[in-house]
């Protein structure tokens, strides 16, 4: 059985339509995205991000993305194959024996100035797969305590105590991690 609906039935259908119109735009582009972003605010690093802010309100970085520090008396991150760029992050896509990667390792383990039969943490002269690694390996931020305690005039018993108030234990693994930024900002509360 075949049944059409009359002209004045699918305009009656089509008014009905009409006066929905509003209302679900109101529910799905209105309330709906209300919703998730009250449920995103009271989600860490969710809709504001991993900001960092200074005692005055400025940002200053990101807990969760790596940005240079060069000077001696600062803790140093790995290396950024994107330059701390985080509009680029990744990695290089160079091999890892091709020269560009060796030159740049080189240039690093100079900057280190390692003594005789010295090891370098590999996480000091390799960059990580997003190029903006936040975290050092706490093996990687102890071989510079010595660097950071002396351009900082401290004993290096007092850097080495920061550096184990800052640490990151990750389960599982028998790892630990340190933030460079939280580091170096507790380094400089230290000294003020």
């Amino acid at each position: 059985m075949k049944t059409t609906l009359s002209f004045r039935d699918m305009t009656r259908q089509f008014a009905v339509s009409l006066r929905l119109l509003p209302l679900t735009i109101l529910i799905c582009s209105g309330f709906y995205v209300g919703i998730i972003l009250l449920v995103a605010q009271g989600i860490p690093y969710s809709s504001s991000g991993s900001l960092v802010r200074a005692e005055n309100g400025n940002v200053i970085g990101s807990e969760l993305i790596a940005q240079q520090f060069s000077r001696p008396e600062y803790f140093w991150p790995r290396p950024s194959a994107v330059s701390w760029n985080a509009a680029g992050a990744g990695g290089s896509n160079l091999s890892p024996a091709s020269l560009a990667i060796r030159q740049r390792t080189e240039k690093l383990l100079a900057e280190l100035a390692l003594k005789k039969g010295e090891k370098v943490p590999a996480d000091l002269v390799t960059a990580s797969g997003s190029g903006l690694d936040p975290h050092l390996s706490f093996a990687a931020a102890k071989f510079q305590v010595p660097r950071v305690a002396r351009a900082r005039g401290l004993a290096i018993a007092q850097v080495m105590k920061l550096l184990h108030s800052t640490k990151i234990a990750i389960p599982l693994v028998n790892e630990s991690l340190v933030n460079v930024l939280q580091l170096n900002r507790a380094l400089d509360r230290l000294q003020q």
